[in-house]
């Protein structure tokens, strides 16, 4: 049984309130912690039909087919991995929804060629915003994330930034990311962030 008063953000022992350099009317990079991410994996083949309707009966989402994609709604998102992989992320604080969310999966693609296994706790959600953002993640991660590039809203894509692997996820074009990163790398890879956004002021905002 899972003790939810228990249940902590990977980042409570930094106090990120008193971290702000700058208002954030005036930042040019805003940080956050979002709330703990039900995230589960799904692995599948999306050649095959019965697997892709069953995805978007279950989900309400149709199952992004070209790479480094993503489809939204009503708080869910479904993030393209590979050609037969992909994660359902969702911002729910309830203890008990990942695995409302992998068995609504696994009964729907009962029969079929599937795998679906939740890891939500093993991750941690920091969503880096503002005119500055791209600047601040091109100092530590290869990718082109010019917008001729990396399309907008709605691209996603793994890669390393600082070293640590993240599942990047570009959520609005003003521009927002959130970036998925294992829980043991995320006081690393937060404080990275704060210092490779120093000199555009940083504001620390409440997701």
């Amino acid at each position: 049984m899972i003790e939810t008063y228990l249940r902590q953000s990977a980042l409570d022992h930094l106090g990120l309130a008193g971290h702000s350099t700058a208002a954030p009317t005036e930042a040019g990079v805003q940080l956050s912690e979002k709330p703990l991410p039900v995230a589960v994996n799904l692995r599948g083949d999306s050649g095959d039909a019965a697997f892709v309707e069953a995805v978007r009966e279950a989900l309400g989402l149709a199952l992004p087919t070209l790479p480094n994609t993503a489809t939204t709604g009503e708080g869910l998102a479904l993030l393209w991995l590979g050609p037969d992989e992909w994660l359902a992320m969702q911002h729910d604080a309830a203890a008990f929804a990942e695995a409302q969310l992998a068995t609504k999966l696994r009964k729907a693609l009962d029969g079929l060629h599937a795998a679906v296994t939740e890891m939500g706790e093993s991750l941690c959600c920091l969503s880096l915003a503002g005119a500055q953002a791209r600047a601040v993640l091109a100092k530590g991660c290869p990718l082109d994330l010019h917008p001729r590039a990396f399309g907008g809203s709605g691209h996603c894509a793994q890669s390393l930034l600082a070293k640590a692997a993240v599942t990047l996820l570009q959520v609005s074009d003003a521009p927002a990311f959130e970036l998925y990163v294992r829980r043991s790398f995320a006081d690393y890879l937060w404080r990275w962030l704060e210092d490779a956004a120093r000199e555009y002021g940083v504001a620390v905002v409440r997701p």
